[in-house]
């Protein structure tokens, strides 16, 4: 989904839009699932990262300007608790119990046409 709105700066308010959002590269190099006894799955996913392409524009009482970015997020850690109880039929369900990431390094670039 496209992503607009306003922000109030200093001198003015700022409407933004971005758009035509693209994750063009997702990576997982290291992943590992762990059985918790009485408890259900744990999996830990180290060191991935994501690539995402999207158009931006932005517009002021000022300036305008438009163009691509690219932002790049890598050395994420995610781990993930999944409980696998039984319910009352015997089958086995999965949810989600607890999930924590922590994202490393960020880097955006823009490319505008002013």
């Amino acid at each position: 989904p496209d992503l607009s709105g306003y922000e109030k700066f200093g001198l003015g308010n700022v409407k933004y839009n971005i758009s035509r959002i693209h994750v063009t590269a997702v990576e997982f190099p290291s992943a590992s699932i762990s059985l918790i006894p009485g408890t259900g799955i744990k999996l830990m996913i180290g060191n991935a990262s994501l690539t995402v392409n999207m158009n931006w524009d932005i517009r002021t009482w000022m300036f305008k300007d438009s163009g691509r970015s690219t932002v790049y997020i890598s050395k994420v850690l995610v781990t993930a608790i999944f409980s696998t109880p039984l319910d009352n039929t015997g089958h086995t369900s999965i949810s989600l119990t607890s999930c924590r990431t922590t994202p490393g390094d960020i880097d955006i670039k823009l490319n505008g046409k002013s």
